[in-house]
């Protein structure tokens, strides 16, 4: 039984020795890529290789915040900022000490001063200063980051007030707009009634125009019966003759051509008389009143 005993702590023992070396091993190995990730980036300027080196430690020894703060540093200088505060975020949250906390947070702030999220650098250096309250360095950034922030602020509320204000200004050229369509429609509208007015009136005018032609016409044809009844009277002259005497149909004697036909058969008539009476006279004798 002691036997077994033993047995079973040596193998315990000997599994957890075994264990240390390979975490050990896996630690060394992991550093090593580091190193080598160093190397590359400072040394040679090659990021892509020094990011694989810096991934390959990262996949070798998660728990390990160096890898991840190497990585973040590599893909902020290259301005790749979205990266590099996933992986600040990944440092911290995995760095035990305070220390590498607090650069993990002081780096992160400085990434989201880059992209001018001064709200989020605020936050960020206030992490760092709780985890190393000394730093005046991180002290100094976040009041430039507060600062900033309430510049950005400012400039959008002052944007705000410009867009109202625009927005405003459109609602109310629409609406001078509306009413001067509206006012425009009205005249249109008073235009069209005047114009048909007017076309009605000219109707009128072109129906008094026709009437005084048909009476035109009319005394070019004929006279009514009134003008023609004292239409002899009218036109006689100073003498008392007629200027002009109306047609008469034809065969139809007039009454001065009665009038003359009819002096002139009394005329012959007294002309005939005298003759007769001429001849009368030579027959008879003449009386005398007294004898010789």
């Amino acid at each position: 039984m002691k036997k077994l005993i033993i047995i079973i702590i040596c193998f315990q023992f000997g599994f957890l020795f075994s264990q240390e070396e390979d975490r050990e091993r896996i630690v060394n190995e992991a550093n090593q890529l580091i190193a080598s990730g160093n190397t590359m980036l400072v040394q040679n300027g090659n990021f892509p290789k020094a990011e694989g080196e810096y991934r390959k430690a990262i996949a070798k020894n998660p728990v390990d915040p160096t890898a991840k703060y190497n990585l973040a540093n590599a893909y902020y200088n290259s301005a790749k900022y979205d990266e590099a505060t996933h992986r600040y975020t990944e440092a911290a949250k995995v760095a035990s000490a305070k220390t590498e906390k607090h650069k993990a947070f002081h780096n992160k702030g400085n990434t989201f001063m880059e992209q001018k999220k001064y709200k989020e650098a605020v936050e960020a250096y206030k992490n760092a200063l709780r985890n190393n309250p000394k730093d005046d360095e991180t002290r100094y950034n976040l009041a430039l980051a507060k600062k900033m922030l309430e510049q950005q602020q400012n400039d959008q509320n002052q944007d705000d007030q410009n867009k109202d204000q625009d927005k405003d200004q459109n609602q109310d050229n629409k609406d001078q707009k509306e009413g001067d369509d509206k006012e425009d429609k009205k005249g249109d509208e008073g235009e069209k009634e005047k114009e048909k007015g007017g076309d009605q009136k000219d109707k009128g005018d072109e129906g008094e125009d026709k009437k005084e032609e048909g009476d035109k016409e009319k005394d070019d044809k004929g006279q009514p019966k009134d003008e023609q009844k004292g239409e002899g009277e009218d036109k006689k002259d100073e003498q008392g003759e007629p200027k002009e005497q109306p047609q008469r149909p034809q065969g139809q004697l007039s009454p001065e051509r009665v009038k003359s036909l009819l002096e002139a058969m009394n005329n012959q008539e007294k002309k005939v008389q005298d003759k007769i009476n001429a001849k009368k006279a030579q027959g008879q004798k003449v009386k005398t009143d007294k004898d010789w």
